[in-house]
């Protein structure tokens, strides 16, 4: 459809609002599918004008959101303003036109490039003011704000009151009537942007996995030195006082204990931590990590700090302990490839919800659902993200974990079972989901085919482990197909597992061979085992094998048994999945590479 200049002109359309995924939430927000996958004419909004800012902390990632937001909003047709310096840009007129060029070289880099800073000013009126005054000035009425939930707040607070703030600029003869007209309605768009991925309503935030990339270097660095010289360390990481990140960094590093606020020890914690640590070098083990959140505190309230936990162990066990804060390095350095995908797929998203937006349109947020960039009301989350600190503050600890969603559970539940230096110890029969098992002890396989992708020890660990705490036999079979048809198979037990999770490759071994040519001998072989079930691990030969596996059904009776596959290929092309293991490993790895070799000057390889 083309207007009367001939442009081309966007169609209206219906917004799907999605149910949510998080059971028995409190405080449910629904989101609004967003216009992924759409396509939309070149110049199809000409006329708009957005502006877009960074504001509070800075996090990996920004910089991607602001590139998308430009070049998304030139190619529709707006013109684009940079605020410099957060909200006191805008008090102080610190705006500048962006161009296409302006945002180029940016997407790697940490931190902001258009600065962020407080701003006491804003939190006046007169100082809003003096903000709205230098945005209708350009015909600024749609903002991008990018920042944590104390900045978006201040976004909605500030179109609350758009329309009185143009009445007191047109009443004391700042602006014109026509200007006013032209900037009426400001619309506002949030993305949410920090290392903590404390925002409800997003599955992450902007930041939070460069954040976790920067622990896991520091993690894997420590632990080298830490097993030459028997060493106990305490890492102290950010998160103010939300558990993500030292939570998800102790299930990826196998850290013997972790502190997080949502998650409050007794106050008998340093016995507990003592026996657990003292168990784990009885069994052999050389060195320990433990995770400390900023936030952590006691079931009383009390805080926890690393300190406190040095000082527990070299006083009841006498290890040799060392602490490492590792403060701002986690917010620094450059961005990871998720971040900059990230960023640039809910800037654009930013772009369009600003151009469909209406008079009534609630401001919202740009936020994760799953693998969908999706809008949610900005100030259902910013209430939601509130409650969790109310209930903690009320030590309602399971509301709080309960509001931070089902994945936050979820991590949780994992870090708890496998972290555990042995499986319980009377085996008893399993109840997965309400389904009842039978007193005899199932025996479970799993099995890599394929190439080789980061992940698979991970899989192998975490599914093995929580078998293992449910009363399963876990088997091993190495080898790929040709080491079943060998008879390569043997009892996985828990402690061989211990440093699986970081792993590269398949420590049970792997090869592209398919199962069709080994058929007879892998029945035989799972016979002799009685396999009740299988987990097959893999990329496309994994998923032929196992078609070809469960073709052979009336045939072999020993494949009548539950399998399960979990795609795994750096090529992430395998049907079924939007990701596979191993996928963003080798992105990032791609990324490193291409900036060591990348020329700024030249902008050649």
């Amino acid at each position: 459809m083309a207007d009367h200049t001939g442009r081309s002109t966007p169609k209206k359309r219906e917004l799907v609002r999605l149910e949510s995924t998080i059971e028995a939430d409190p405080m449910k927000v629904v989101p609004l599918m967003g216009s992924e996958g759409e396509s939309f004419r070149q110049g199809c909004y000409a006329g708009k004008t957005i502006a877009v800012f960074t504001s509070g902390g800075d996090a990996q990632g920004m910089n991607a959101a602001v590139r998308a937001v430009v070049r998304m909003g030139i190619y529709v047709g707006c013109k684009v303003y940079y605020i410099n310096e957060g909200y006191q840009g805008m008090v102080d007129g610190n705006i500048n036109e962006a161009t296409w060029n302006s945002a180029s070289g940016i997407v790697e880099r940490g931190g902001t490039v258009i600065g962020s800073a407080r701003c006491m000013e804003f939190r006046e009126r007169e100082g809003r003011k003096r903000a709205a005054l230098n945005l209708v000035q350009r015909g600024i009425s749609n903002l991008v704000v990018i920042g944590g939930d104390g900045s978006l707040t201040g976004a909605n607070e500030f179109r609350l009151e758009w329309s009185s703030l143009l009445d007191d600029l047109l009443g004391d003869g700042k602006i014109t009537p026509e200007q006013k007209e032209a900037c009426i309605n400001l619309n506002v768009v949030g993305m949410v942007g920090s290392i903590d991925n404390d925002f409800c309503g997003t599955d992450m935030t902007i930041g939070a996995d460069s954040a976790l990339h920067r622990i896991m270097e520091a993690v894997d660095a420590i632990s080298t030195t830490a097993h030459s010289h028997q060493r106990t360390f305490v890492l102290e990481v950010m998160g103010r006082h939300c558990g993500y990140l030292a939570l998800v960094a102790a299930i990826s590093s196998e850290a013997e204990y972790v502190f997080i606020p949502e998650w409050p020890p007794l106050t008998t914690w340093p016995d507990q931590l003592c026996r657990k640590l003292q168990r784990t070098r009885e069994a052999g083990q050389r060195l320990n990590i433990v995770l400390v959140a900023e936030g952590a505190i006691d079931c009383e309230g009390t805080p926890i700090s690393a300190e406190d936990v040095k000082r527990v162990i070299t006083e009841n066990l006498h290890q040799d302990t060392r602490i490492t804060v590792l403060g701002h390095v986690q917010r620094g350095g450059k961005a990871s490839a998720f971040d900059r995908i990230l960023g640039c797929r809910m800037g654009a998203e930013a772009v369009i919800a600003l151009m469909e937006a209406t008079p009534s349109t609630p401001a919202c947020v740009i936020s994760l659902d799953g693998n969908l960039a999706v809008r949610v009301p900005l100030m259902e989350c910013v209430e939601k993200t509130k409650a969790v600190q109310k209930a903690m503050n009320e030590k309602d600890f399971d509301m709080a974990q309960r509001l931070r969603g089902k994945s936050f559970i979820n991590n949780l539940s994992a870090y708890r079972k496998l972290s555990k230096i042995h499986p319980p110890s009377s085996l008893h029969a399993c109840n997965l989901s309400d389904i009842q098992c039978s007193a005899t002890v199932r025996r479970v396989g799993v099995l890599c085919i394929g190439a080789p992708a980061c992940g698979m020890n991970a899989v192998i660990r975490s599914f093995s482990r929580l078998a293992m705490f449910e009363g399963y036999t876990v088997l091993g079979l190495y080898g790929g197909v040709e080491g079943i048809a060998e008879g390569n198979i043997k009892p996985i037990n828990w402690r061989e597992l211990h440093g699986w999770a970081g792993a590269g490759g398949s420590y049970l071994g792997t090869k592209r061979t398919l199962a069709g040519k080994y058929l007879k001998q892998i029945a035989q072989r799972f016979g002799e085992q009685k396999l009740d079930g299988l987990l097959l691990i893999g990329g496309f030969e994994a998923y032929r094998s196992l078609q070809e596996i469960a073709d052979a059904r009336d045939t072999y009776p020993e494949f009548c048994i539950p399998m399960v596959m979990i795609p795994a290929t750096i090529s992430n092309n395998v049907p079924g999945t939007e990701f596979s293991l191993g996928a963003d490993t080798a992105l990032n790895e791609i990324a490193t590479v291409i900036l060591l070799t990348w020329n700024p000057d030249t902008r050649n390889l």
